[in-house]
């Protein structure tokens, strides 16, 4: 009897952290942290340091889509490859895994989405693209900046 006694209570342990488990994963890959701000679009909240390099990726966004329209510009399929390859996934392993779990699957998504549609981009480029196709190229990892900007803003926790 001792031995079933035993068991369940092993059992209601292990139920309980595959529980615990589970919430922390939901809470971490899932939802983050982000709240609902006032203008209706989810606020995630980040310390200032981590705000201020997410918000420096995002700037690096901006500075490499002006080198990528001048390239495409000149008719200058290299340089556009290598403005590309600089917003890549590589880019995103700079990322620190404590603000990761800060943001919303949602935002990641869109993220990786971005960085990787550059990485498209620069293997297409490449591969011998025009700037045409890479102008469509662009709009659709355009469309993905838009709607992260639709949905979130980055705000320091209250008092920092």
């Amino acid at each position: 009897m001792a031995d079933v006694m035993r068991n369940r209570i092993s059992l209601a342990v292990i139920a309980v952290l595959l529980l615990v488990i589970g919430a922390m994963a939901y809470k971490f890959i899932v939802v983050g942290s982000a709240l609902k701000a006032d203008d209706g679009r989810a606020e995630i909240l980040l310390e200032p340091g981590e705000r201020d390099l997410v918000l420096k990726e995002m700037r690096g966004f901006v500075a490499g889509l002006q080198l990528m329209s001048d390239a495409l510009s000149k008719n200058d399929m290299k340089a556009v490859a290598e403005a590309a390859r600089e917003m890549g996934m590589a880019k995103s392993h700079d990322v620190p895994l404590a603000i990761l779990g800060k943001l919303p699957l949602s935002f990641k998504t869109l993220a990786f989405g971005t960085h990787g549609g550059f990485d498209t981009i620069a293997k297409d480029a490449e591969a011998g693209g025009t700037p045409q196709h890479t102008l469509g190229q662009l709009s659709e990892v355009l469309q993905k900046c838009v709607a992260c900007h639709e949905s979130y803003r980055l705000k320091a926790p209250t008092g920092k």
